[in-house]
C-alpha cells in the first residue's frame, strides 16, 4: 500500500481538490449504474442521489420507498421518505436540505 502522514506532511489544496474530483466521478458512475432511470432526473434531483451516494451505494439502495417515489416522479413522497429515515435523524439539516431539493427541484 501507499501511505501519507497527514499530521506531519499535509496535502496541498490541489491534491484535496483532485481527490474530491475523483471521488465525485466515482459516485456519479455508481449512481448511473445502480439507478439507470436517474438519467431522466433534473440536475438538482440527481444531485440528491449523488450526495447520498457518499454514504455508500449499498446504503443508498436501502432507501427503497424514496427511490421508488423518485423513479415515479412523486417528489412529495420521495421527500417524506427521506425525512422518515434514520439518516435524517443522524444528519438533521443536511437531510432537510436534500428533501427540500427533491420537492422544489433546485439546489439548496
Amino acid at each position: 500500500g501507499v501511505g501519507h502522514n497527514l499530521r506531519d506532511v499535509p496535502i496541498s489544496d490541489a491534491a484535496v481538490e483532485q481527490i474530491f474530483v475523483d471521488d465525485l466521478a466515482q459516485k456519479i458512475q455508481e449512481v448511473e449504474e445502480a439507478f439507470p432511470w436517474s438519467d431522466r432526473l433534473s440536475e438538482p434531483r440527481l444531485g440528491v442521489l449523488i450526495n447520498m451516494a457518499f454514504m455508500g451505494i449499498g446504503t443508498l439502495k436501502g432507501f427503497v420507498k424514496m427511490l421508488a417515489a423518485m423513479q415515479a416522479g412523486d417528489w412529495d413522497t420521495a421527500s417524506r421518505e427521506l425525512l422518515d429515515s434514520t439518516y435524517h435523524r443522524q444528519v438533521g439539516a443536511r437531510a432537510e436540505r436534500l428533501a427540500q431539493q427533491l420537492r422544489e427541484d433546485h439546489f439548496v
